[in-house]
């Protein structure tokens, strides 16, 4: 019986798993509306993760008008996240870490365009850039508040 209770529970959380990772953007962004602030910066980032698979995707088929938008979209998330990290002054660190992998990953996308086709991403990634610099600011500036009590 023991077992059998086991393996429910095991099938149902490999279940939920499996349908969170197939989970689209769009009902990411959903999930991100009506989320609890402490849950929204890693909502934020899987959004921006999900949009930067997109728009190498959209880069590499030859759709830069969508490609564009899921970059915008990208920079948007990440400064959500941003924002509800430090509102919530929890996962500071996780985000910026993200953010920085992004931001090289938008690189190296960068490097694969037309010149005609980069100023958008080069705008992406001085944008998460500032993101990155606003969270490095707020987790140095807790710590040294806590330093000098």
């Amino acid at each position: 019986m023991r077992r059998l209770a086991f393996t429910m529970l095991f099938l149902a959380i490999v279940s939920a798993y499996g349908a969170a990772r197939d989970e689209t953007v769009d009902g990411l962004k959903s999930r991100f509306e009506s989320a609890h602030p402490e849950d929204r910066p890693e909502l934020g980032i899987q959004i921006a993760r999900h949009q930067l698979r997109n728009a190498d995707k959209l880069y590499s088929d030859g759709k830069v008008e969508q490609a564009s938008a899921a970059v915008e979209d990208i920079v948007s998330y990440c400064e959500k996240a941003r924002d509800a990290a430090t509102h919530t002054r929890k996962h500071l660190k996780n985000v910026e870490i993200d953010v920085r992998k992004i931001a090289e990953k938008l690189r190296d996308i960068k490097r694969t365009l037309a010149f005609d086709d980069q100023p958008p991403v080069e705008h992406a990634i001085r944008r998460l850039e500032d993101v990155r610099t606003t969270l490095l600011k707020e987790m140095f500036a807790k710590d040294n508040k806590k330093e000098k009590k």
